[in-house]
């Protein structure tokens, strides 16, 4: 059934630093506690214990019900992706902590658009419309099991505000039922969960994981890696003791001449070459972007690089994507798409390109671009005003703006994923993915032929203003909507791109033509976590835990970047504690000094990755993990 009508708030990070009064922190840590006992009181109402896994969208959604959310499709879609096979109770809580549950006053007000004669009431006629056409559609009977209800329907009107007090005394009510159940059962009450802990950006708290809530959980015997997977213990750290450590030290000088071993493409002229642009799109603290197919005709030898897309630039101003470090990671397809075989990954620098040469057999790969998460994150900034996106002319007619026009054309070269200056149904799709959550079919594009400029049914960057200006005519010059697509890509009320990263993959073959194309738009999978914990565990050097032979931490430095990885070969989960205190000048993607995170029993999983704070300056990781009594 589709959901009431809402905002989601997007999930944000709260920073806790050393100052602030003690009662303060008290009451965060009460408030904390109080969440996450919801949150188990929720699972545990579907599941009979928080170790059971969510395993189809059904479950999500009657779990998330539970917790007195209405998720939408497209919510569920966006945590419930094409790769995921099973969400944990980390993950559930992440979900949470995501999708707020609306409030009364954002509920009113999304009515409000509709009643714009502020009556309290909306016609039936009228809201069927609504809900039966406009995005996530109604079928007529569930409207009618809606209309149907006495207690907010009189005369052919729904009286909004009586819903609305409906509405949040059933969420109200779900939440309440499984709290008690869970306080009645003292059974229940004793189980172990997940985690308690908020990340933070600042300051040292108790220990924290950052679950990603899209990630799936296809484990086998020694791999499991995820962030998903990194749990927090629900005891504060000062009530914990370290069993064992282990120091890991890497010193490294200013990057002012980076490696220069990839081989230039220049001097593969001869060779044939395939491109494909892509991006990097932040969201609710996780990252998303394309995930493309390689085919390759037969054996060859091939270079494969990766690096930011130059986009249009102002002279002195500084662009937050150029410094972001990307890779790509490559993947053997064989009989089937779930049995893929890590081959290797883009580890070789020259500048900001990273690239991987060597030969490949014939056949279909993979290609996963990856980002640490160090340089693309959510950064809170002053912006003096919102930019202007059209305006009216002395003709009355809107018009855009030149800013709003050439962040528009810097939209259109970064979806024009194949370069050729026009959008296919295809491309022009990604974007619609990514900025509605819906596809565009052949019936509605010929309907764009017939009203925008199109070459060879393909969408021109005239076409592509021209759609947009016509958003802005349907809703009368009010820029809402076309907020909402900047902010999805990216962009901030200022058109400066802060929360995105395009970037650009090129591939050159000696012997055969190769061909590139882009399958899907999500958020990292588990096959991405495995092929970075094997690269590493391959690579890096490892160190035992003294005192604990089952414990093995790995370290990998690839260019600017490392990676640590942790393998836990005992039968016994394994919760380590992570002290970055004595590095200078690094960043971490996890966004804090000392964090927590808890390993599954005969599996292995990202610590963290860590980058320099500035390049131009000398850095020192000095990484000390512990295990915790």
């Amino acid at each position: 059934m589709a959901s009431s009508p809402e905002n989601n708030p997007s999930f944000s990070v709260q920073k806790v630093t050393h100052s602030g009064s003690f009662q303060g922190k008290k009451s965060q840590h009460a408030e904390e506690a109080d969440f996450y006992l919801n949150c188990r009181a929720a699972y545990l109402t579907v599941f009979k214990s928080s170790l059971e896994n969510i395993k189809s969208k059904e479950q999500l959604i009657l779990v998330l019900q539970q917790a007195g959310r209405n998720p939408s499709q497209k919510t569920v879609n966006k945590f419930w992706t094409s790769q995921t096979t099973t969400l944990n109770f980390d993950d559930f809580c992440a979900i949470l902590k995501q999708q707020k549950p609306a409030t009364k006053t954002e509920l009113l007000a999304a009515f409000g658009k509709i009643d714009t004669k502020n009556t309290g009431y909306i016609l039936h006629d009228e809201l069927y419309k609504i809900l039966t056409m406009r995005g996530e559609k109604m079928t007529r009977d569930e409207f009618i099991t809606i209309t149907k209800q006495a207690d907010f329907n009189c005369s052919g009107k729904l009286d909004y505000n009586k819903f609305c007090d409906l509405y949040m005394a059933t969420s109200e009510q779900c939440c309440k039922t499984a709290r008690e159940k869970l306080e009645l059962d003292n059974r229940l009450r004793q189980q172990q969960f997940g985690s308690q802990a908020e990340t933070s950006s600042e300051g040292i708290t108790p220990p924290v994981s950052k679950p990603s809530p899209r990630i799936s959980r296809k484990t086998d015997h020694k791999l499991a890696p995820s962030k998903g997977d990194s749990r927090t213990p629900s005891r504060p750290s000062s009530a914990q003791t370290c069993k064992a450590s282990i120091s890991t030290t890497i010193s490294t000088a200013a990057s002012s001449n980076r490696n220069t071993k990839l081989i230039e493409p220049d001097t593969m002229k001869e060779w044939l070459c395939a491109q494909s642009k892509g991006c990097f799109y932040l969201e609710d603290d996780e990252i998303i972007s394309h995930k493309y197919k390689l085919h390759l005709p037969q054996r060859s030898t091939v270079c494969i690089t990766i690096k930011p897309l130059n986009l249009r630039q102002v002279e002195g101003k500084s662009y937050n994507w150029l410094s972001v470090d990307t890779a790509l990671y490559i993947l053997k397809e064989n009989e089937t798409q779930e049995n893929l075989q890590v081959v290797s990954f883009t580890e070789q620098e020259n500048k900001e390109m990273f690239g991987w040469k060597g030969e490949l057999v014939s056949g279909v790969y993979w290609l996963l671009p990856f980002t640490t998460g160090c340089r693309l994150k959510k950064v809170k900034r002053h912006i003096a005003g919102e930019a202007k996106l059209v305006y009216r002319g002395e003709d009355g007619e809107l018009a855009l703006t030149r800013e709003f026009r050439d962040t528009l054309l810097d939209i259109f070269e970064t979806i024009d994923l194949d370069g050729n200056g026009l959008l296919s149904l295809e491309e022009y799709n990604f974007f619609e993915l990514r900025t509605s959550g819906e596809k565009c079919d052949e019936e509605a594009w010929a309907v764009c032929r017939e009203n925008f400029d199109m070459k060879k049914n393909e969408l021109t960057r005239q076409g592509f203003l021209d759609l947009n200006l016509m958003e802005a005519n349907d809703r009368e010059g009010d820029p809402s909507d076309l907020w909402v697509t900047l902010l999805s890509l990216g962009y901030n009320k200022a058109l400066e791109m802060t929360e995105a990263c395009p970037f650009v993959i090129d591939i050159y073959a000696e012997k055969c033509k190769p061909r590139i194309k882009a399958i899907y738009l999500e958020a990292g999978s588990w096959q991405l976590n495995r092929a970075i914990c094997k690269s590493v565990v391959n690579k890096g050097e490892a160190k035992v835990m003294d005192g604990c032979e089952n414990i093995i931490v790995y370290t990998y430095k690839a260019g600017r970047r490392i990676t640590s990885v942790i393998e836990n070969k005992s039968e016994n989960k394994v919760i380590i504690h992570v002290n970055n205190e004595q590095s200078k000048n690094c960043l971490s993607n996890r966004g804090l000094t000392v964090f927590a995170v808890e390993v599954a029993p005969k599996s292995m999983m990202i610590s963290q990755h860590v980058m320099p704070l500035d390049e131009q300056e000398e850095w020192l990781y000095k990484c000390v993990h512990s295990l915790l009594r």
